[in-house]
């Protein structure tokens, strides 16, 4: 792989930051870049928004075009982004025009800059401005701002440029992204906590202009397999037309926990999950929990009944469970669990004999549990107010000491919390119950 790294002349940052690059390179020769690329520098007369076709002749496969930031609200920061415009050219390139994206480099170097980041400056990706567009090579800007103090600041250089000759890109889920301010918080906290990395970034002032095509541009220069949505930064009606497009073009749109759920599932494994879960569990959402690796997926299920059973006693118990297991689980659009689990053929059996275990000792913790041949006995033992009130109990504090286990006096009388109580049975059937006696304590 070829990376050219191009700055300006007239660009102070840009000096800057070549010169510091080229000063670590001196220094050692195991920079992680170096082992997966060959650097070329050149240095240009002109700026590098108006630097249209820079890559001709460089028989590069990635350019970094290293340079300056400014802003009318100047702010210490170290960003990263991809060139284009959305509407009419005011910095440089052609109008509704957006230059190839390198998702998986600027979220290696965006997490580089939040590490190496000086005190008091901000690291963020940028969303899609300026020129130059007519590229036909993956490239991204790396910059330093927001003014002179910052260009000229031997910490802002150092710190862009470790986390440049750090960058060892990995596999990444390639993303668009819409919504939000120019500086892209909500994208920029999804790159730094997960392998959420984006191409091309619309923020919420230009969406009302975006059309099919512009969209379609930015999928399809980005290398995006979803699409994630700002949806506090938009307003209904601008969410529901990207959602058109996006559906139209068979881009999946992810919430922000979504992408972070995919771990470290291969896209493809990814998305082959959320189909067999729709085709499951239609309009549900599927969790990938504990699930890792790749092969044919199964759904399995268990008994319907035990499984509300243990969300009843626990859910918050259930639902950290399930997530620890090497299956996905799927959350009906009501907001239960559905019975229905996603995993690998070849671990199914475990799979269920997990989720099933995990179930029955969420249940035994609360009530009390006993089998019965196939039948696992739930017998749930509740304080009965009305019992109370019977034996002269006045509502209040002695309820409460009642309920928790405590007796109580009632004039000349001990109230017990036996006396207080009431008891109701369920009996779930589960084929081969005694597999798991020993691990219930039944």
């Amino acid at each position: 792989m070829h990376i050219a790294l191009l700055s300006s002349r007239l660009d102070p940052a840009g000096t800057n930051l070549a010169r510091r690059l080229k000063a670590l390179l001196g220094e050692r020769e195991d920079w992680p870049l170096l082992r997966a690329a060959d650097l070329t520098f050149r240095e240009i007369d002109e700026r590098l928004i108006y630097a249209e076709g820079a890559d001709t002749d460089l028989g590069a496969d990635l350019l970094l075009f290293l340079s300056r930031h400014s802003s009318s609200h100047p702010l210490p920061a170290l960003t990263v982004h991809v060139t284009g415009n959305y509407g009419d050219p005011v910095y440089g390139g052609e109008a509704r025009t957006l230059a190839p994206a390198a998702p998986a480099m600027m979220h290696a170097v965006l997490r580089g800059m939040a590490r190496h980041a000086p005190p008091g400056y901000r690291a963020s990706y940028e969303a899609t401005h300026h020129g130059p567009t007519t590229l036909s090579t993956p490239s991204l800007f790396v910059e330093i701002g927001s003014t002179e103090t910052e260009w000229n600041d031997p910490a802002a250089a150092d710190a862009a440029a470790r986390a440049v000759l750090e960058a060892a890109p990995t596999p990444v889920i390639p993303l668009v992204g819409f919504g939000g301010t120019h500086y892209a918080v909500r994208q920029t906290e999804i790159t730094l906590t997960s392998r959420g990395a984006f191409g091309h970034i619309a923020p919420s002032r230009v969406v009302p202009s975006l059309d099919r095509d512009l969209i379609t541009t930015m999928v399809e220069e980005t290398g995006a397999v979803a699409a994630y949505l700002d949806r506090k930064a938009l307003s209904k009606e601008e969410i529901g037309t990207i959602d058109a497009h996006l559906s139209a073009l068979g881009v999946p749109v992810l919430s922000e926990g979504e992408i972070a759920e995919i771990g470290t599932l291969s896209w493809e494994t990814y998305a082959a999950l959320r189909a067999a879960a729709e085709r499951t569990v239609p309009g549900g959402r599927v969790h990938p929990g504990g699930l890792e690796g790749e092969g044919d997926l199964i759904a399995v299920q268990v008994p319907d009944e035990l499984l509300k059973e243990a969300e009843r006693s626990d859910q918050h118990a259930l639902r950290e469970g399930l997530d620890r297991l090497r299956a996905a689980h799927i959350a009906t659009p009501n907001g239960n669990t559905s019975p229905s689990f996603i995993t690998f053929k070849n671990q199914s059996e475990e799979i269920i004999h997990d989720i099933i275990s995990l179930c029955i000792n969420i249940i035994d913790v609360r009530w009390s549990t006993v089998a019965d041949g196939d039948d696992l006995v739930i017998t749930r033992t509740r304080f009965d107010p009305g019992k109370a009130r019977a034996l002269g109990v006045p509502k209040g504090p002695l309820f409460g000491k009642l309920s928790g286990g405590c007796a109580v006096e009632v004039g000349d009388a001990t109230v017990t919390p036996s006396m207080v109580q009431s008891s109701s049975v369920t009996r779930i059937h589960i084929p081969g119950l005694e597999r798991y006696i020993d691990e219930v304590h039944c």
